[in-house]
């Protein structure tokens, strides 16, 4: 086995520790490994469904600004309607509902204590919510795509649930269905056998994937200066990202020991410390708060008069509060407000599952001039909350960045060249800063130098 204190011949550390990777044959395993899902998962996404019309698709989809932040996670399968263009979502909805629902209902909370077994039984559960759920959003996409939204646009796809259209419209629904438990089950190989955690993953491949549509996008509408604008904004958001999601506050906690030697009891102390992060929502706030302000505008859809008739009130909520309406200030206000409570809703649900208080007194620990018990619950929260108030600015910052950029780079509102590109930014530097952790941890434990130093 290699081992080195150094890098060789100048060689920057970062690179140095890929190719330390590359040369353990397990890691290189583990890359590979990785490296192919990805490759399969972007082969599905081009398998499109049958009987669509991919130009009346690509039209729609760009009429509707609405739908950018589901294409994100169908990683552009949306835009060919292919077997897996219902994306990660439905997942992703299931997971995030059986994290509200465990404190709420005693049976999931008592589950959630019963240690590996209860955590793969709420996983089995989320599992079965995913089906129906996927279900319902293939539904709902094919329903979207047999209208026609846009003037001149053709609806892309025929469904029904009658005649002869019931059949196909079946197969199509269970056909996105598969695609949406194959992404699951894709996700869980990389989780087992690969590097990282596999559904941000497949998150990550997906809007990595996009991103060159995006750059091109921006360029047809803004020329080169907007290019440069918009990149130079996303690589100062790419550092604040890893700043605040790096950012925690410690809070110092003392513990006591007993040690038996020749009968006696001989007590020792020691210490060390809560790290409460100032972003410890994640990313989750910030895709609860779109799928909410989206809702409204994905629901006016169905019920929209097409081209050429009388516009009725959901063609006005189309028109008005969206991303790129005349009324976008209320949009993003709003969108700003979402973040923030659900910021903090999201941090106090995670935090009192975790019980860190209850925890630290079964432990023996303390934190210094603090009692323990409730006057503990009452600090940890206090602290908590103060924090949490810069994770929340940052995420609602983060989540309304999409205006922003697309000012800077002289963009109108009404073209998505850059819907969710903070969103999406958030998610990759979050996958990249795990997956780095994560090889981190397998070179130190075979005694190279790792990432992050």
């Amino acid at each position: 086995m290699i081992q080195r204190s150094g890098g060789q011949g100048g060689m920057p550390k970062l690179l140095q520790a890929v190719m330390d990777s590359l040369h353990h044959p397990d890691l290189r395993r583990k890359l590979l490994f990785t490296f192919g899902i990805l490759v399969v998962f972007r082969l599905a996404a081009h398998i499109p469904l049958p009987g669509v019309d991919v130009g009346a698709l690509r039209e729609t989809l760009d009429a509707i600004p609405a739908l950018a932040m589901l294409d994100l996670f169908a990683g552009g399968a949306m835009r060919n309607l292919s077997i897996v263009a219902v994306g990660i979502f439905p997942y992703i909805t299931a997971s995030i509902i059986m994290q509200l629902m465990v404190p709420v209902i005693p049976r999931l909370q008592m589950l959630s204590r019963e240690g590996e077994g209860g955590r793969n039984k709420l996983k089995q559960y989320t599992l079965w919510l995913t089906v129906p759920m996927a279900m319902l959003s293939g539904y709902g996409q094919l329903v979207l795509f047999s209208r026609p939204m846009a003037a001149g646009v053709p609806a892309a796809i025929s469904v029904g649930l009658y005649g002869e259209l019931l059949l196909p419209t079946i197969s199509m629904v269970l056909s996105l269905t598969a695609g949406t438990m194959l992404l699951v089950w894709l996700g869980e190989r990389i989780t087992e056998s690969g590097i990282g955690n596999g559904i941000s993953i497949i998150i990550f491949g997906g809007i990595v994937a996009g991103m060159p549509e995006q750059i091109g996008r921006t360029y047809v509408v803004a020329e080169l200066w907007g290019v440069m604008m918009l990149l130079l904004m996303l690589g100062a958001l790419a550092l604040l990202i890893v700043f605040v999601t790096e950012g925690h506050r410690r809070i110092p906690v003392q513990y006591s020991k007993s040690t038996f030697r020749g009968g006696r009891v001989y007590r020792q102390s020691g210490g060390t410390h809560i790290p409460l992060r100032v972003n410890s929502a994640g990313m989750i706030p910030v895709i609860f708060a779109f799928a909410v302000i989206m809702f409204p505008a994905t629901i006016a859809t169905w019920f929209a008069n097409p081209p050429g008739v009388d516009p009725n009130f959901a063609n006005w909520i189309i028109d008005n509060f969206t991303a790129g309406g005349d009324f976008w200030w209320a949009y993003y206000s709003f969108l700003f407000l979402l973040v923030l409570g659900f910021t903090f809703f999201y941090t106090i649900i995670t935090f009192e599952q975790q019980n860190i208080p209850e925890t630290l007194q079964k432990q023996g620990a303390f934190i210094p001039g603090i009692r323990p018990g409730r006057s503990t619950a009452e600090y940890v929260n206090g602290v908590l909350m103060r924090i949490t108030w810069g994770g929340a600015i940052f995420l609602g910052f983060v989540a309304i960045t999409p205006v922003i950029g697309q000012w800077m780079a002289g963009v109108p509102l009404h073209e998505p060249v850059m819907i969710i590109g903070g969103v999406g930014l958030l998610i990759v530097v979050g996958v990249v800063l795990d997956t780095m952790r994560q090889m981190e941890a397998q070179l130190l434990m075979r005694h190279y130098e790792g990432f992050i130093k």
